[in-house]
């Protein structure tokens, strides 16, 4: 016999604002982190997953904009199933060398991120397959995923696309001109 629910009591929280969730500050710059752009041009932390349309769109306007990029994983599984196996591809190509062209063909066709067309990319890239295959399954391919993932939800993290810059979070559409403001420190 199922119980009854138990009555809402005043005193307890039903739920949380998603204000205010950081735990933590976010990770600055790590040795780790795929970075691309100029050396000398504003750095921006990119959280996104490879299957959401918006993280698309921002990346193409992020191509265009002069800045140096930091790309850490946020796949939101619950949303985007393939996030996490599309993610795991972009590392074991990573372990090759090949992490940014791995990135860029991943955003190039969201519509096809299963296994068939993970490995068509990887041979078009030219990776070994065997290894691409055993690597993007290992436990510390899955782990590094998991840390940039765990380290975006302490810092506050919700959505994506997330851009990180000057300590601050930039969420939604990304815009060319507020791009142009993130080399303008405060």
């Amino acid at each position: 016999m199922q119980r009854p629910p138990e009555p809402r009591r005043p005193d307890r929280p039903t739920g949380i604002a998603l204000s205010g969730l950081s735990s933590a500050p976010l990770p600055g710059l790590r040795e780790r982190d795929h970075v691309r752009g100029p050396g000398d041009a504003p750095l921006v932390i990119v959280y996104a997953d490879f299957e959401c349309p918006y993280c698309a769109a921002a990346e193409l306007k992020l191509r265009r904009a002069r800045l140096r990029i930091a790309f850490r994983h946020f796949p939101v599984r619950s949303s985007h199933p393939r996030a996490w196996p599309a993610a795991c591809a972009a590392e074991a190509a990573a372990l090759q060398g090949r992490f940014w062209e791995m990135h860029d063909l991943l955003f190039a066709d969201q519509g096809r991120l299963e296994d068939p067309h993970l490995w068509a990319r990887a041979r078009t890239l030219g990776l070994d397959l065997e290894r691409f295959d055993a690597d993007r399954r290992s436990p510390p391919v899955a782990a590094r995923i998991r840390e940039d993932f765990e380290s975006g939800v302490r810092g506050g993290v919700v959505t994506t696309p997330t851009l990180v810059a000057h300590g601050a979070l930039h969420t939604g559409e990304v815009d060319l001109d507020a791009l142009e403001r993130f080399g303008e420190p405060g």
